[in-house]
């Protein structure tokens, strides 16, 4: 491997070497000051940020099996930032609750090995690539679910969610066997050329789609969401709930508007359906949780939902909204899991009656979680109401007017339950109140950069023309 290949997978091998070095640091920091492991994690993984938003080429290696270009090295670096904001916030629990059990340099393997494997799924030329990627984000994550060993419902949470997961990558892996089955090729660009909408493509991209579908909590393929998200550490919940669906999202869009676009008569009436469904069904089912991360958790499935809004147009102006809309849900639903996960770790609490009465003892937290909620809700001025207006106008571009006017009705769906916990946290009155606490650095600085992207993305449009220049690649 030349210097040149070297710079093409830049953003792999900075984060295997980050990972080699972690497991390095296990092997010989003495037991006493493992502490800084974390430090060093998050110093590294700062630097690795740091480094990917330089320039690089669009080129492919491996026979075409791994490619990369402006777009996919964007969304690498979105990937980047949502994770660095997930170690700024995890890392007061891992040193309080992880370290002292000598497992924290396994949640960091865990976690990297996941995130590499999203680099490969994203940047995967042909379904081999894909499926490697696919399999290796998922599995890392089975096992950070259940990383709470003393707890029930932490193993539980993780043998749920390996046993769904190996059913949709079977169901996915048959897809693609079908559809290399019709086309002779396992490579994008050569299926693309033969590909036609006989019987067995059609079920073959439907088997394939739904193992996709379920990395984003798609109706109806959404069941082990609430509860997975309940038993694993908050942590971990927030990372499927953003980094793992956002990769998803990002590459499901991709194959669709590429080597799926010639059957487009035939997946955009399933796609209506599915975002109608998935809509409804997550906004209807967040209305009576109780539990904060349950209740995140059906609101990350609603947002699934108008993210399909975007994927239906299979248009340059999708891939757009998608990826903008995508890199303000990593803001908004970070901060929103950095307060339960700030609240939790002090308190122990994590039910919606536990708020009652935030604001007059944490004001700080109650703002980001209001900012956080309401740039979900689609509210302006805050990125939110931006991703969500970019996002009805792709899907009203191409006439899918009763589609826009029923994500605007379960957008005041949305906003009902939202202000459900915006009035617990500054109207309503608490005789014993979560206690004033003052969070360390790290959580501070994790939450004040959701804050700010928040706030910037929202008032920052050019970002956004940036991103429609990236989606050219479609052309």
């Amino acid at each position: 491997m030349n210097f040149s290949n070297f710079l093409l997978m830049r953003h792999e091998i900075l984060l295997l070497a980050i990972t080699l070095l972690l497991l390095v640091g296990e092997i010989f920091i003495h037991k006493n000051k493992k502490g800084s492991l974390v430090h060093l994690a998050i110093f590294l993984f700062g630097i690795h940020t740091a480094v990917g938003f330089l320039q690089i080429e669009e080129s492919s290696l491996f026979g075409g099996m791994f490619r990369t270009n402006n777009m996919i090295h964007f969304f690498k670096n979105v990937l980047n930032i949502g994770v660095f904001i997930l170690l700024l916030q995890s890392a007061e629990w891992l040193q309080e609750k992880i370290v002292n059990q000598d497992r924290g340099t396994e949640f960091f393997i865990l976690l990297f090995s996941s995130l590499l494997g999203m680099y490969f799924m994203i940047s995967s030329g042909d379904f081999l690539m894909f499926y490697i990627g696919l399999e290796l984000s998922t599995l890392p994550v089975a096992a950070l679910a259940a990383f709470e060993t003393s707890k029930r419902i932490s193993s539980e949470s993780g043998i749920k969610l390996i046993l769904s997961a190996a059913l949709a990558s079977g169901v996915s892996l048959f897809g693609i066997s079908m559809l290399y089955a019709t086309s002779g090729s396992i490579y994008f660009n050569e299926i693309v050329e033969v590909i036609s909408a006989s019987n067995l493509t059609v079920l073959g991209f439907f088997l394939f789609f739904a193992g996709l579908a379920f990395k984003i909590s798609l109706v109806p393929f959404h069941f082990w969401t609430a509860d997975v998200y309940e038993g694993a550490p908050i942590s971990v919940a927030s990372y499927l709930s953003v980094i793992s669906k956002g990769a998803a999202v990002f590459i499901l869009m991709i194959l669709m508007f590429t080597i799926f676009k010639p059957l487009m008569h035939v997946w955009e009436n399933m796609v209506y359906v599915v975002a109608i469904a998935t809509m409804f069904i997550g906004n209807l089912f967040a209305l009576r949780q109780q539990n904060m991360k349950r209740f995140l958790a059906f609101s990350s499935i609603a947002q699934a939902g108008f993210i399909l809004l975007g994927l239906i147009t299979g248009t340059q102006l999708g891939v757009a909204t998608i990826v903008y809309f995508v890199l303000i849900y990593i803001f908004s639903n970070l901060a929103a899991f950095g307060v339960v996960q700030a609240i939790s770790l002090k308190t122990g609490k994590e039910n919606m009656d536990d708020y009652n009465g935030l604001y007059r003892t944490n004001p700080n937290l109650s703002l980001v979680m209001m900012l956080a909620l309401f740039s979900l809700a689609g509210i302006p001025p805050v990125a939110g109401f931006f991703g969500k207006f970019f996002l009805f106008t792709a899907a009203a571009s191409k006439g899918y007017y009763l589609l826009v006017f029923l994500a605007v009705v379960n957008v005041t769906i949305s906003l009902y339950y939202y202000l459900l916990v915006i009035r617990a946290m500054f109207i309503r009155k608490n005789e014993n109140p979560i206690p004033f606490f003052k969070n360390k650095l790290y959580m501070r600085l994790g939450l004040l950069i959701t804050v700010v992207g928040i706030l910037v993305l929202g008032l920052y449009s050019p970002l956004y023309d940036y991103i429609y220049e990236l989606s050219s690649f479609l052309n």
